[in-house]
């Protein structure tokens, strides 16, 4: 028999129902066993966590750790774990530049195993011309796959990719297996709609929206998806904001493409009008939309039409929040450690969604779709043993001084949550306690290889 190293009791939520009083035995930090009531065994370490959810940890499949280079893994990890994170997946856009080649891939895997609390999986991008070459190699050293941006946000490290070239980025992607995600704003609509409000950009915060319509994403998503459709690669539409997007996602799966579509905890929870109150804390690309648009998605949440929800966890300091013209400030939020606290208080507690759809659109589809599904996202025997204790019976006010991230601010900041984190465990280790302890440290979280890049024999 196996030596077992922790027990975790509780209500644990598994992929097709909810076992109340169960046991969760944990041996050399995989699930070795499910227990329904009491397991009769002993062992040194019992977390009792009875009438508590016991979920699987949380995938946050859109991480900016160094788009501020304050942030970093460590910061951005504690703020993961914290949050109930146990697995992030890190963007390939750096301050230091994009991560495009098989060199610069393998050197933030050596940082990531240094300095990360959690355990990372790592996208790549392509070069803005001749990168090809480079895809075979990144996929080879394990990337969950690629990122690319119909959008010029930063032309040295957040480029725009042209048509042109996604066409053949997409054709070479599709021969690996990995999946090709993309920021869907069409570049032109965008530029010339800024030049339109960019005047109004000391009077109205909410100018940023109007300077992003809502065509800006569709007509960006559309050629996304025809480009898939003509190559056959698997697709992802990041950070989508309205029904229309997801429409189009359901019609072109009728027409056999591969294809998956997230939204983000701040589509779900804020409005354009939000950025009265907020200014540039709520300056995020693509823009907070309407009222209107927040009910339908929590409707889509429902039927099964988002994939997956994500943080665009994005830590810019407050100095870079600040200007008066909001077109001058940074664009993104923090979000890694509010993601599942946020979305079982906004969704589960009350009553828009249940707790099944939670650990589907948090962890159960974000690994799947980027290949850690042979190790990570459900409560299940052989799994790593990335646990959460959530207590539904808990409330409290969120307070951003509490947050782990260096940014040191958040857009959900004295709002009321219904549900505490209790416990965070990554591969069998505890990595948060409720009184904010923190137990994680820098060099425990390892790299995540994805399934489609390692070979079978080394699957378990």
């Amino acid at each position: 028999m196996k030596t077992l190293d922790l027990l975790v009791k509780g209500n644990v939520v598994l992929p097709d129902r909810v076992v109340y009083d169960a046991t969760i035995a944990v041996s050399n930090g995989k699930i070795s066993g499910i227990y329904e009531g009491d397991s009769g065994l002993s062992v040194q370490e019992i977390v009792d966590a009875t009438g508590c959810y016991i979920l699987p940890g949380a995938i946050d499949a859109h991480v900016h750790c160094f788009s501020s280079l304050d942030e970093g893994f460590t910061n951005a990890g504690l703020s993961a774990a914290a949050g109930g994170v146990t697995t992030m997946i890190e963007m390939p856009y750096d301050a230091t530049g994009m991560v495009c080649t098989e060199k610069m891939f393998l050197e933030k895997i050596a940082r990531l195993e240094k300095e990360s609390v959690v355990d990372t999986a790592l996208l790549a991008t392509i070069q803005k011309e001749d990168g090809l070459d480079e895809i075979a190699k990144l996929t080879d050293a394990g990337a969950c796959g690629f990122k690319v941006s119909m959008f010029n946000t930063d032309s040295f490290r957040f480029p725009r990719i042209d048509e042109g070239q996604l066409l053949d980025a997409f054709s070479t992607i599709a021969q690996t297996g990995c999946p090709v995600g993309v920021h869907a704003e069409n570049d032109d609509i965008v530029r010339r709609y800024i030049q339109k409000y960019e005047h109004q950009g000391k009077e109205d915060p909410r100018t940023h929206a109007y300077s992003r319509p809502k065509v800006a994403e569709s007509v960006a998503a559309l050629t996304a998806l025809e480009l898939a459709f003509y190559t056959g690669v698997t697709l992802h539409l990041y950070h989508s904001t309205f029904q229309r997007v997801f429409d189009m996602v359901d019609f072109y799966r009728t027409q056999g493409v591969q294809v998956t579509a997230e939204t983000c905890t701040h589509y779900l929870t804020l409005s354009e009008d939000d950025m009265l109150e907020l200014g540039a804390r709520g300056k995020i690309n693509p823009p907070l939309r309407k009222k209107e648009d927040i009910a339908d998605l929590w409707e889509l949440i429902v039927k099964g039409k988002i994939d997956m929800v994500t943080s665009d966890h994005a830590p810019w300091t407050l100095d870079r929040k600040e200007n008066e013209d909001i077109f001058q400030n940074a664009s993104g939020a923090p979000g890694v450690e509010t993601l599942l606290p946020i979305m079982y208080s906004e969704g589960v507690a009350t009553g828009k969604i249940t707790i099944l759809d939670l650990v589907r659109i948090l962890s159960e589809r974000p690994a799947q779709t980027f290949g850690l599904d042979y190790c990570k996202g459900s409560i299940e025997i052989g799994m790593d043993a990335d646990l959460v204790v959530l207590n539904p019976n808990q409330t409290y006010m969120l307070d951003e001084a509490t947050l782990h991230s260096n940014a040191k601010w958040s857009p959900y900041h004295n709002r009321k949550m219904l549900g505490k984190i209790t416990h965070t465990f990554v591969r069998g280790k505890i990595v948060y306690k409720e009184d904010g302890h923190l137990l994680g440290e820098p060099s425990f979280g390892r790299f995540v290889k994805a399934r489609h890049t390692i070979g079978k024999e080394c699957l378990p």
